[in-house]
C-alpha cells in the first residue's frame, strides 16, 4: 500500500501515523531510536507490507502489469490502490479527505524534529503538490507515477501505467475493494496488539 492507506490504517494517533508514513526509509533495528508510538507505526507499516505482498488479490492486480513493468508492478498497484481509497474515501471515513490530509500535514509540521531526513526533504514538495489529495484523480496518479519514473531515469516506464489503470479500471477497483476489507481487519488487529504491548 502507498502513503494514504498506510496513514489511514494507523488509527487516530498522530505519532503512529507518522511512523507508518515514513517507515520505508527506516531499516532493521533503526526504528528503536524513535519514540514508542512512532516505533509502533513503523512496525505496523512492515506488517501491512508483508501482508499485502503475500495476498492473492494483490498478486492478481500486479499480474496485469508484470509484462510491461516487471518488478515495478507492485509499486504501481500500491499507487492504484491509494487512488481507489481516495476516490471512495467517504465509504471508509466520516471525515472529509481534504480536511484529513490537511490535519496530517499539520501533524508532520508539529513533529518535524521527529521526522527522518528523507521525510523532511520531501515534505515541502509533498504539501505543495498535495500528493495525498491528488490520488483522487487519474491525472493525479499520472503525475505521481511520472515523478517516480524520473527517479528511475525512466527505466521503470511507470509514467505509462495509467493506460492499464484505465483499461482495467473496474477490475482494479473491485480487487482493491475486496482486498482492503481484509487488510483493514488485519491491520486493526495488529495495531491493537502493538498498542497493548
Amino acid at each position: 500500500m502507498n502513503f494514504l492507506a498506510h496513514i489511514y490504517l494507523s488509527g487516530n494517533d498522530d505519532l503512529i501515523k507518522i511512523g507508518n508514513f515514513m517507515a520505508d526509509g527506516i531499516r532493521g533495528k533503526q526504528f528503536e531510536a524513535f519514540p514508542s508510538d512512532i516505533q509502533k507505526g513503523i512496525l505496523l507499516h512492515r506488517e501491512i507490507d508483508t501482508y499485502t505482498d503475500a495476498h492473492d488479490i494483490f498478486k492478481k492486480s500486479t499480474k496485469k502489469l508484470h509484462s510491461n513493468y516487471h518488478h515495478y508492478a507492485g509499486v504501481i498497484v500500491d499507487i492504484f490502490y491509494d487512488h481507489f481509497l481516495a476516490k471512495n474515501w467517504m465509504e471508509y471515513s466520516n471525515e472529509n479527505l481534504s480536511q484529513y490530509v490537511s490535519n496530517f500535514y499539520c501533524s508532520l509540521h508539529q513533529n518535524y524534529e521527529l521526522l527522518t531526513e528523507k521525510t523532511q526533504n520531501i515534505l515541502p514538495i509533498m504539501i505543495q503538490e498535495n500528493w495525498l489529495l491528488s490520488y483522487q484523480s487519474v491525472e493525479g496518479i499520472q503525475h505521481i507515477l511520472t515523478q517516480m519514473d524520473r527517479r528511475t531515469r525512466n527505466v521503470s516506464k511507470m509514467q505509462f501505467a495509467t493506460n492499464e489503470l484505465i483499461q482495467h479500471y473496474d477490475e482494479f477497483e473491485s480487487e482493491f475493494t475486496s482486498f482492503f476489507l481484509e487488510l483493514k481487519s488485519h491491520a486493526h488487529n495488529k495495531l491493537l496488539m502493538l498498542i497493548n504491548t
